[in-house]
């Protein structure tokens, strides 16, 4: 009876969600959630679509007008050769989309080598399809990239697919053009599919943001996973999509779509539609206000006395992924990640997230969300000032 799904694990994001609503006046740095609010053009179109009755079934695969602004950014923005909007599914946020393409993508026993530290979903949306989660390290000392002949040392006769996530989540590295062409190599060469999850494709602050699908001879086998949530500010909403150029993979999606959807909510397409209709200046002014607040906080915890987390500013997304100091606290066999947290979420009111939970190798680390308005974020930051002391 669907033991399989024994195997997949809960994110400890949802343990952690179940402390924080227990806290007084909790500080929220645990949730990936900006503080920002959805643009004007997004609100105006979903009200819109209300008063004019949009409420009522739709194409499973999305509504057209939608697919067809989506297939224009991916070509324009992306430098993804999407010719037809048909290659685009609508989708119940990226998590909806990954869980889609994994269950298109994976027979029983596919491997999939996924980086670690990774964002839970990756390796949970893969075990979901009877798939095998294979981890590969990303590396602090190098801006918390990959290793490529670790990458190349894990493939085996199983694997099937790479995973691929820039910005990431949790550490905020940013892959460069030529790591992306050395990951297109090896799927190349081993015959790999890419997944590439670009839900932060618009929060980086050094560096640039590139589509490994839009590199030579790879959109054919990459598909490329995008969301609404984090570039206009809806994540509560839940929109996202995808791009499969291979029809039978694709067909296979739209199955899955069908059986877990039926089609994504109307009036939240409607706002899709606003979104990229739409001036885009919201991109921009959230990127900068981001790169603020992440200064912000690297330098409150800079000032936190006996060094007890440490790390440097992340160069995308809106995470900060900080090692804690292994002498802290008591050196007990529990997860120094988990007690870390649990000690700032009881003393401090500070929600955050262990590092373990993003793989093997986040142990030893804790992450904040500094996406949060700065008075939040400076409460927090007063808050841990109280527990470690402050720099002379």
């Amino acid at each position: 009876m669907a033991s399989y799904l024994d195997h997949v694990p809960l994110s400890g994001i949802i343990r952690i969600r179940d402390m924080m609503y227990s806290v007084t006046d909790p500080f929220r740095l645990d949730q990936g959630d900006v503080s920002f609010d959805a643009p004007d053009t997004v609100k105006q179109a979903m009200a819109r679509a209300i008063a004019e009755n949009k409420t009522h079934y739709l194409q499973t695969n999305g509504v057209p007008r939608l697919r067809e602004l989506i297939a224009a950014k991916l070509r324009q923005k992306n430098g993804v050769p999407v010719d037809d909007p048909e290659d685009v599914l609508v989708t119940h946020g990226g998590i909806h989309g990954l869980y889609i393409v994994c269950m298109a993508l994976l027979e029983p026993g596919d491997e999939v080598l996924i980086p670690d530290p990774e964002w839970p979903p990756a390796a949970g949306n893969v075990s979901a399809a009877h798939g095998v989660p294979v981890g590969y390290r990303l590396h602090e000392r190098d801006g918390w990239r990959p290793d490529f002949d670790e990458i190349v040392s894990r493939i085996t006769p199983k694997t099937r697919v790479l995973y691929v996530n820039s910005p990431s989540n949790p550490t905020g590295g940013v892959l460069t053009r030529a790591d992306l062409e050395r990951l297109a190599a090896i799927a190349r060469d081993h015959k790999l599919w890419v997944i590439s999850d670009e839900a932060y494709e618009d929060v980086v602050f050094d560096g640039e943001h590139v589509s490994i699908a839009s590199l030579p001879a790879m959109y054919e086998r990459t598909i490329p996973v995008y969301t609404f949530s984090k570039s206009y500010a809806m994540t509560g909403l839940r929109l996202g999509y995808v791009a499969i150029a291979n029809p039978a993979i694709r067909d296979r999606a739209k199955k899955v779509l069908f059986y877990t959807a039926s089609n994504i909510a109307s009036v939240v397409q409607f706002g899709g539609i606003g979104a990229l209709e739409g001036p885009q200046d919201c991109i921009e002014d959230f990127r900068i206000e981001l790169r603020a607040r992440r200064d912000l906080f690297y330098r409150g915890v800079a000032e936190l006395s006996g060094g007890v987390f440490s790390g440097q500013p992340p160069a995308g997304a809106f995470y900060a992924f900080l090692k804690i100091d292994p002498n802290w606290g008591s050196q007990s066999p529990e997860s120094i990640s988990w007690r870390m947290v649990e000690y700032l979420i009881k003393n401090g009111r500070i929600g955050c997230v262990p590092g373990v939970d993003f793989g093997a190798h986040g142990e030893g680390y804790v992450r904040f969300c500094f996406a949060r308005d700065r008075k939040e974020l400076t409460g927090a930051l007063q808050s841990m000032k109280q527990l470690f002391g402050v720099t002379v």
